[in-house]
């Protein structure tokens, strides 16, 4: 039970409704209902999602995006916003799009590409090159005050045997929207795939942000903490939460708010 004038917050890199198995975690058949009742049991004013789709063949994306389309059935009581990327023949069979759904009405939506550096990596014997990424934001009221809403999904350079530390871009364009709401009650979520999460923490830190926790692993697949809260200081965390679930290969990252000023 929250206490009078807190908001909950979830932030799930879903895995487009696939969930794990321990042996064979790259062939679970996909079980939206998992998902959705994993993401019910936390009852959180606000959800912040990424992969919420499956990559078609091709790249291509399917219309409506089905996961998002019985998701927004299931949470009724909720306003929401998604986006995809922009269509990309190169992307790969993976999760894509970005969802945000809150118990107050959304406004002032954007979404934002985030371009990849032609950073050439290996997959199955074919030479590749990444795809762009994505920022989504918008705004809600919450106990009478304006709040400045942000998810992202960056690029797992780690994944590619480079870094984000070398390759900047994409978290410069995410810390130009942080410093551009900094006089609002601001929250950041996502799954930042920075295996190396401390250079990540500063930059945001000097742009005025903190996360809610650094230390425990949010990732089933290698020990990382990839996922994030992070907050202005109009806003104070009373509590965090990394939950492990079996509903995909990311756990699933809580915090409650207040307004601290």
């Amino acid at each position: 039970m929250k206490a009078p004038g807190r908001f909950k917050l979830l932030q799930f890199n879903m895995q487009y409704g696939q969930p794990w198995d321990d042996a064979y975690p790259d062939h679970a058949p996909i079980d939206l209902g998992k998902t959705i009742t994993e993401i019910r049991s936390h009852d959180a004013d606000l959800i912040m999602l990424q992969e919420v789709e499956h990559t078609l063949p091709n790249g291509a994306q399917a219309e409506p995006p089905p996961h998002y389309t019985r998701m927004k059935a299931e949470f009724a009581d909720y306003d929401s916003y998604f986006c995809y990327p922009k269509p990309d023949p190169r992307e790969l069979p993976f999760g894509i799009g970005l969802a945000m759904f809150s118990k107050t009405p959304l406004r002032e939506h954007i979404c934002v590409n985030l371009p990849s550096p032609p950073v050439e990596f290996d997959f199955f014997g074919e030479k590749k090159t990444p795809t762009d990424r994505l920022l989504i934001a918008a705004t809600t009221t919450i106990n009478g005050r304006a709040v400045r809403l942000l998810n992202t999904h960056l690029l797992a350079f780690f994944m590619l045997k480079s870094s984000s530390e070398t390759h900047l871009d994409q978290r410069k364009l995410v810390e130009e929207q942080l410093r551009q709401t900094a006089k609002m009650p601001t929250l950041l979520t996502g799954d930042f795939n920075v295996s190396k999460h401390e250079s990540l923490i500063q930059q945001f830190a000097d742009a005025g942000y903190r996360t809610v926790q650094a230390k425990e692993i949010t990732w089933r697949r290698r020990p990382y903490v990839l996922d994030h809260i992070f907050y202005n200081d109009w806003l104070r965390p009373t509590g965090w939460e990394v939950r492990p679930t079996m509903a995909s290969d990311h756990h699933a990252l809580t915090a409650e708010f207040e307004f601290a000023r």
